[in-house]
């Protein structure tokens, strides 16, 4: 409840300033690197989240009685 509360304060103008200040902590040529960086990362979160039930579906159905 309290974050979408902090979420709808926020405004065009208080967004812009964040967006400045990371601008000026991080610098042009670093923040490429950090998004990059922030989708491999959710990448392999959504990978990892659905490898292990597709390997296992996979592996159940490679057992064969011999």
């Amino acid at each position: 409840m309290l974050n979408t509360t902090i979420a709808a304060m926020l405004g065009t103008p208080e967004i812009l300033l964040i967006l400045a200040g990371v601008l000026l902590l991080f610098g042009g040529k670093k923040i490429p690197e950090l998004m990059r960086g922030l989708g491999k990362g959710v990448k392999e979160f959504k990978e990892g989240k659905d490898g292990p039930e597709g390997d296992a579906a996979d592996i159940k159905s490679d057992n064969k009685p011999l």
